[in-house]
């Protein structure tokens, strides 16, 4: 009569002959991690200087609004310092829409960058990972046979 052996018994160690590299789980985790810190980094910069723009600017305009609401001797003063405060706000508009293009400029190339740097990260991590898959699985399936015959 022939041996036959439990199928739950094969099974069982079939399962737990295949590999869980919890090392690349956690490689791509602290990977993960690091570019949400780096892009994370790269939105406060950015908050910090739009911050400082909009706060120069609301300081300057009410120092502006300052010069306005002084009275003044003549009708026609009133409509002079009032087009020179026009004036001196759409230049002061158009400097600060600069600025904060620039800031979106630089957040935008730091964060191509930063995407692009992680996506080779992760590309390596996953081709070695898969390689040390397959290795161990073809030393399974290899075992496997070994033990059947």
């Amino acid at each position: 009569m022939a041996n036959t052996q439990d199928i739950n018994t094969m099974l069982k160690d079939m399962m737990g002959s295949f590999p869980v590299d919890t090392k690349a789980m956690e490689d791509a985790f602290k990977t993960t991690a690091t570019m949400n810190e780096k892009l994370s980094h790269v939105a406060l910069e950015a908050a910090e200087k739009s911050t400082e723009i909009s706060a120069k600017w609301t300081k300057d305009t009410l120092a502006k609004i300052g010069e306005i609401s002084k009275a003044k001797t003549e009708p026609a003063d009133y409509a002079k310092a009032m087009t020179d405060f026009a004036s001196a706000q759409a230049e002061v508009a158009a400097e600060n829409m600069a600025a904060f293009a620039e800031i979106a400029k630089k957040v935008q190339m730091d964060t191509v960058e930063l995407l692009m740097a992680a996506g080779k990260d992760f590309s390596e991590d996953a081709s070695a990972a898969v390689k040390k898959a397959t290795d161990e699985m073809t030393a399974t399936a290899k075992k496997a046979t070994a033990a059947a015959k």
